[in-house]
């Protein structure tokens, strides 16, 4: 059953979710200060990736509790090959001072000489990151305009099972043309907005300690018009609805249950499909990089693999039509932390 969700907070006074569900807007209100659960069970974060036929740019500002992160993935479809750097940020528990939405609120984090600012501006975001230490010292210099149409975007809430705590808060923005540079020693890499498209990844919540999850995501132009899709599933009890769903022209056609068939003992080899349970979407995912990471200290865990690729296959909308998508590019991941 899919349940739309109607206004209001996002959490009563025991620190519970009020309604689980969906929605194509910020329809309940998060607010930190309503949690119940310690601060070290409290994940926060902010992700966008932003890619072109040729490259693209990750970046996670990450408040989990104990650990913190600030992150850069440089990805070259060309070549292919990525690079990934992280700063870790030990016990932020807050300090970071994460925006309650994600239409509200800018993100300003500093470490050393690194600097990472998601700002809200007048028409969209302005994504500007300094990390001098990048690449061996080459440093990346990053500075992006994403536009923000007003569209539909997936929103959900969903519980954990047997923790009454623990939930999950998540908003996919999906199609954000996107424009600007991005300086990595002294290599000029241009976005334009006709042909560059970011996707932003707001989470907030009360994680349980052992989760695998599959996400996958992709934006671009299909029969030139702005296409996108926000697929997945591991992201707690989704009974009350999933989080797939279908964007074009900035309207959403929600989607049921969506299955990742990833083909055993490789990720960025064989062809990798999609399917859903109500027919309505059916994908085959080519990889070209796959940006694989392992952390494993003491208690913490985190096993990666986030595929970038290109996207083929048939999607049907809420009026029936049928959209075929040919070689978009995209990612899809599965994620497995102990945190």
């Amino acid at each position: 059953m899919q349940t739309l969700m109607s206004p209001g907070p996002l959490l009563d006074d025991r620190g519970h979710l009020v309604e689980t569900g969906w929605a194509p807007s910020e329809i309940r209100k998060y607010r930190r200060s309503a949690i119940t659960a310690p601060k070290f069970r409290i994940k926060e974060w902010d992700y966008y990736c932003v890619l072109t036929a040729d490259y693209g740019i990750a970046l996670t500002v990450a408040d989990n509790g104990y650990m913190g992160l600030l992150g850069v993935s440089w990805l070259d479809f060309r070549t292919p090959h990525e690079i990934t750097e992280n700063v870790m940020l030990p016990f932020p528990m807050g300090r970071l001072g994460l925006p309650e939405s994600a239409d509200d609120g800018d993100v300003v984090v500093s470490k050393g000489k690194a600097r990472f600012e998601f700002r809200h501006v007048d028409g969209g975001r302005h994504l500007i990151v300094d990390y001098p230490a990048f690449d061996g010292g080459r440093g990346l210099h990053a500075d992006l305009f994403l536009a923000g149409p007003v569209d539909d975007r997936m929103v959900i809430a969903t519980p954990f099972p047997k923790a009454s705590r623990s939930f999950y808060y998540n908003q996919k923005i999906n199609c954000l043309p996107a424009a600007g540079t991005v300086r990595i020693g002294s290599d000029d890499f241009t976005f334009r907005s006709e042909d560059s498209f970011g996707v932003l990844d707001w989470g907030r919540g009360v994680w349980t300690y052992d989760n695998t999850w599959y996400w996958g995501s992709a934006s671009g132009l299909v029969n030139g018009e702005r296409f996108g899709f926000n697929i997945g599933y591991g992201f707690g009890d989704t009974r009350a609805a999933s989080e797939n769903i279908v964007f074009v022209g900035g309207r959403a056609h929600k989607l049921d249950r969506i299955d990742f068939d990833i083909p055993q003992g490789t990720y960025d080899g064989a062809p990798w499909n999609f399917s859903s349970n109500d027919g309505r979407f059916g994908m085959t995912f080519e990889p070209i990089i796959d940006r694989a990471a392992t952390f494993d200290v003491g208690v913490l865990r985190s096993i990666q693999h986030q595929v970038f690729g290109k996207f083929s296959g048939t999607v049907i909308l809420d009026d029936g039509t049928s959209v075929v998508v040919r070689d978009l590019l995209g990612f899809a991941e599965e994620v497995r932390n102990r945190w």
